[in-house]
């Protein structure tokens, strides 16, 4: 009988551990991996998935990992309509699991603007890596810039918008 009982807690104790163990990866699934390319997005302020001192660094990869979106809009930028392909701005919010009202959008040059963190859901922004099928660089607004669905809404073709769309984008604070 005592041979049972030890064979009993045993199994006991293996399944507890086991569920830890279990708890414990399921914990980190949150968490990001850090990137394995050149960093180029820093998101940072009232997050839960951080991959590098409270916060959340992205190589292109990962962005790209999020899933595609394309819109096609005209824009005060170019002459002509453009196919803007990158992730959504919901999505990505999302990922990192912001907690916030608003995020501030940095680019390279230090340009910032605020943001209502309820824009990306509600108008559908994205955070464009691709123009018009080829990947942004830098002296073309690249290597992120946010765009929005201007043509869907007469409300987003006006200053107000246009001031969000953050090109050279390099951070997101949320607050």
């Amino acid at each position: 009988m005592l041979h049972l009982l030890n064979r009993t807690t045993t199994l006991a104790s293996l399944l507890v551990g086991a569920c830890l163990i279990f708890v414990g990866t399921a914990a980190l699934a949150d968490d990001l991996p850090l990137p394995a390319g050149k960093t180029i997005l820093v998101i940072s302020g009232a997050i839960t998935a951080t991959n590098k001192d409270g916060s959340a660094e992205f190589d292109r990869a990962m962005l790209e990992s999020l899933g595609a979106v394309a819109i096609t809009t005209i824009t005060p930028w170019y002459d002509a309509p453009v196919t803007f392909e990158g992730i959504s701005l919901d999505a990505l919010m999302k990922r990192v699991g912001a907690d916030g009202e608003k995020v501030t959008a940095v680019a390279l040059n230090d340009y910032s603007t605020e943001i209502p963190l309820s824009d990306f859901a509600e108008h559908g922004a994205v955070l464009a890596l691709k123009r018009d099928g080829e990947y942004m660089t830098v002296r073309d607004k690249g290597p992120l810039f946010i765009v929005y669905p201007y043509d869907s809404d007469r409300q987003l073709q006006s200053q107000t918008y246009y001031n969000r769309s953050a090109w050279q984008l390099a951070k997101l604070v949320v607050e």
